[in-house]
């Protein structure tokens, strides 16, 4: 189905359950055991939302990882903050905030 980079835990992926559902979240970590490997995910969004915060097992052939994205403008990292909120992850939480500092520094200074 996909085609894959080395998976590790942290990455972001995008991935279809074998019900055909969208799944959005990030590697939980690998289950090595499995032939062909397997990753436990956790979701953060989905078509189905019963699926959402749950930890699910994928075969690594059922994801994809997702592209590192450069946040461009304020409303971006807002976003950003609120998924690292809503997925516990202080250390993004962290930077995303000091980003965001610094946007405004910057905005400060040129009014």
């Amino acid at each position: 189905m996909f085609s894959n980079t080395i998976l590790k835990p942290g990455d972001w992926i995008k991935g279809e359950s074998l019900d055909g559902e969208l799944i959005i979240g990030y590697i939980d970590s690998l289950l090595p055991d499995i032939p062909d490997g397997a990753v436990k995910v956790i979701v953060v969004t989905s078509d189905n939302n019963n699926k959402v915060g749950k930890t699910i097992p994928f075969l690594n052939k059922q994801v994809k990882v997702l592209p590192v994205s450069k946040v461009t403008n304020k409303s971006q990292i807002m976003f950003l903050i609120d998924l690292a909120l809503s997925t516990g992850d202080k250390e993004w939480f962290m930077e995303l905030s000091k980003e965001l500092n610094s946007m405004n520094q910057l905005a400060k200074a040129v009014k």
